[in-house]
């Protein structure tokens, strides 16, 4: 392709990609030159084009050198926007999912109904990309704008014409899932996370809200879980924008929630879709995996798939990795369940979910992430000492800050809390400490492989720890 079918008034030159990192650009790349975290890509657009950048997009005014300028007010979007010309075709059916807690599950579970409806699907955020076949870990809920529009655009070439990913605040508020055709957004929930990153809660908001003003395409849809205090906000966002709204919930005109028990295996739902009453034999614990197994529901109607076809495949659904997975069984009897509950929230609805199920106690062990949301631990804190019977405080992902200061401040809300520094000790006394009939919860990390610890990344999986302490 060449600059001046992307650009009017560009060169002749030929485009051989897009790049934000200027050691990456190649000959023939268009180089974007915006503000990241820790550097200003304007600082290195005479690397680039030494590199071959044919041209950069960047802030009005801004010397590009002997490589093309191609000038914006949003950098960041217009430099999406023409990645995204470049990259594509894409697949047909896009859909996103955006909310505080359960994106990752709610991909999930649509990848696996759109499967089992016999779709080719793949899924997209905090798991890596996933597909009927194969995983591939990203590291991060959102990819940056390149890594995402080459991975749908190879989907794409593979065959793969359904694509759930999700679209977190931080993705939504740097244009990292920019341009492509979303067909539907789907909101979960709201409560506080990553006030490290957004200035307070209602900046948190509008960056979600991106999704639903503009991201979606024109005349497509959007999903809303109805029984979030913000629900009614976004489905005014969503009506505002003349969307198609597809409500579930205990108020959903979509699919509406009635009972739900628990059950040894999972859970017994009462919905009604169409003016039909059915029970759904859920396999998954849980209130906050019914909800996200009903907004995932909801995006494949959303997609033209038939009501019968999916409330089949609801009904046999697998556990996602680190969502409530359980990892073991102790030798007393103690069943062990990892799950990535970090906030307080989604601490709460963990340990709700186990609460039915435990017939004696319910302990729980869970830390908190360094250079990160400070304000977030106490509460949590709070949370695990009002709701479990036993609380370990011990480490998360310290990073760069001291863990015992970390811990200190959780323990500010559970001053009753057993504190025990490393990780795989407070594991080990949690199951020694179990016995038949209480159940172990181990929060906070779920489905990661390491523990991040000053500027390394050291080996630890909560599930594989779980199941050599448990022998």
């Amino acid at each position: 392709m060449k600059l001046c079918d992307l650009v009017r008034r560009g060169s002749e030159s030929h485009v051989t990609g897009f790049a934000i990192d200027h050691r990456k650009v190649v000959e023939g790349n268009i180089f974007g030159a915006f503000k990241g975290a820790k550097f200003n890509g304007e600082d290195f657009i005479t690397e680039a084009v030494e590199r071959g950048a044919v041209a950069v997009v960047t802030r009005p005014g801004v010397d590009t050198g002997t490589a093309f300028r191609i000038e914006s007010d949003n950098v960041r979007k217009d430099f999406a926007d023409l990645a995204a010309r470049y990259y594509g075709p894409y697949p047909k059916h896009i859909v996103a999912v955006t909310g505080t807690n359960g994106k990752t599950s709610t991909v999930e579970m649509t990848r696996q109904i759109w499967r089992m409806m016999g779709r080719r699907a793949a899924s997209i955020g905090t798991l890596g990309v996933t597909t009927g076949d194969d995983q591939v870990k990203t590291g991060l809920t959102s990819p940056d704008i390149v890594t995402f529009l080459s991975n749908m655009a190879g989907m794409k070439k593979m065959g793969i014409d359904h694509v759930a990913y999700e679209a977190s605040s931080h993705g939504l508020d740097q244009y990292r899932s920019e341009g492509l055709p979303v067909k539907v957004g789907a909101f979960t929930n709201f409560s506080r996370d990553h006030l490290d990153y957004h200035a307070d809660m209602d900046q948190y908001f509008a960056a979600k809200m991106r999704l639903f003003d503009e991201v979606v395409a024109d005349g497509g849809a959007a999903v809303v879980w109805t029984d979030d205090p913000k629900s009614d906000e976004v489905i005014a966002r969503v009506k505002g924008r003349g969307l198609k709204l597809y409500t579930v919930g205990s108020r959903g005109d979509t699919i509406r929630l009635g009972e739900r028990r628990s059950t040894p295996l999972g859970q017994a739902l009462n919905i009604t879709h169409d003016g039909q009453q059915q029970l759904l034999k859920l396999p998954l614990i849980g209130a906050y995996q019914a909800a996200n197994v009903l907004v995932a529901a909801g995006l494949a109607l959303a997609c033209g798939g038939k009501w019968h076809d999916v409330f089949g495949a609801m009904g046999r659904l697998s556990p996602v990795r680190g969502r409530l997975e359980r990892a073991v069984i102790s030798r007393k009897g103690a069943p062990v369940y990892v799950d990535y509950a970090h906030t307080p929230d989604a601490l709460e609805a963990a340990i709700a979910a186990l609460r039915p199920h435990v017939e004696g106690r319910l302990i729980t062990v869970f830390g908190a992430g360094g250079d990160r949301d400070i304000g977030k631990r106490a509460p949590m804190g709070e949370v695990a000492a009002a709701h479990s019977d036993v609380v370990i405080v011990t480490d998360d992902n310290p990073r760069s800050e001291d863990p015992a200061t970390i811990r200190a401040q959780i323990m500010q809300g559970a001053p009753d809390a057993i504190e025990i520094d490393g990780r795989r000790d407070a594991i080990a006394a949690a199951i020694k400490e179990a016995r038949a009939g209480d159940i172990v919860l181990l929060a906070g990390k779920g489905h990661e492989q390491g523990q991040i610890v000053g500027d390394q990344v050291l080996p630890f999986d909560d599930v594989e720890v779980a199941r050599e302490e448990a022998v």
